[in-house]
């Protein structure tokens, strides 16, 4: 038997209509308003930040030509054209990097024990107490909202030149950051394991040990991977203000004007940090399979 069909009188039908398209209005006015709104604001930052169009576009050429002149040698040759003289300094430029590398690693895993511990401390679904779990989120923000360059300064300035200053300043920055991931893991356990732990008399350590902790460290894991490959980049340029690495040796080629040092640099540091994102990839992905299985 075939379904009926209703049929709506042309009244109903218009009256329909009307309320689609008045909606319709409403969502365009909506967008409109919003172009606006964001033109606004674009044009007040423009403002703030001295932005002059004109300048802009007669000083653009300045850039394709520092790109260009960066893929020649001193002499005005390619940079492919004579590829020893182009990496002269490689044995140095690899030993800095190395040393790039273990302030990333050093800062990262520095970091990610401060996050580990404080973020039990910061989740609601654990620490009962307002006044310690108000105090350690603040602590955490105040971590990860200060930029790494500028722990970086202070710390050069309290224990001088060399890469100690680049992993104090990763680790802070990375205790704050890890600290608020780890901290949202944490509330989205399964509190059955947590109640369990409780009903049988388990202590607040205990709870956190042996209920919260093993539903949590593959992804604690994966975010201090990921957390790596951020500092890799971050520890490349620490140099600039002193603090270890090749960043220094970068920074200096860039005052100099050596280009041809500058790209080598650029395309060891490239390089460097493709091959660990392709190689901390694989990790993340290797251990969130594992927690699905």
């Amino acid at each position: 038997m075939a379904p009926s069909i209703t049929r709506l009188s042309d009244t109903q039908l218009d009256a329909m209509m009307r309320v689609y398209d008045g909606a319709i209005a409403a969502k365009r006015r909506q967008t409109l308003l919003g172009f606006a709104i964001l033109a606004i604001a674009v044009a007040i930052a423009a403002q703030v930040g001295e932005v002059d169009l004109a300048k802009f576009g007669a000083n653009l050429h300045r850039f394709g030509d520092y790109v260009v002149r960066l893929a020649h040698l001193e002499n005005g040759a390619p940079v492919l054209s004579d590829v020893r003289e182009w990496f002269w300094g490689v044995r140095r430029w690899l030993w800095l990097l190395g040393e790039t590398i273990l302030i990333a690693y050093m800062g990262t895993l520095m970091g990610a024990l401060g996050g580990l511990v404080l973020c039990f401390f910061s989740a609601r679904n654990l620490m009962g107490n307002g006044t310690v779990r108000f105090a350690t989120k603040r602590f955490l923000e105040v971590c990860r909202t200060v930029p790494e360059m500028v722990f970086a300064l202070i710390f050069v300035i309290a224990f001088g030149l060399g890469p100690v200053p680049g992993v104090l300043a990763l680790a802070v920055h990375s205790t704050g950051a890890l600290g608020k991931l780890f901290c949202e893991v944490v509330e989205n356990i399964d509190m059955k394991p947590v109640d369990g732990v409780k009903a049988n008399g388990g202590s607040w350590v205990e709870v956190v040990r042996f209920a919260a902790l093993p539903q949590v460290l593959s992804n604690f894991a994966s975010y201090t991977l990921l957390r790596f490959e951020i500092n890799v980049r971050g520890a490349a340029v620490m140099g600039f203000v002193g603090a270890g690495g090749i960043g220094q040796d970068l920074m200096e080629a860039i005052r100099k004007f050596y280009y041809s040092d500058v790209s080598a640099l650029l395309v060891l540091i490239v390089g460097t940090v493709m091959v660990i994102d392709l190689l901390t990839e694989r990790l993340r992905h290797a251990l969130l399979g594992l927690e699905r299985a």
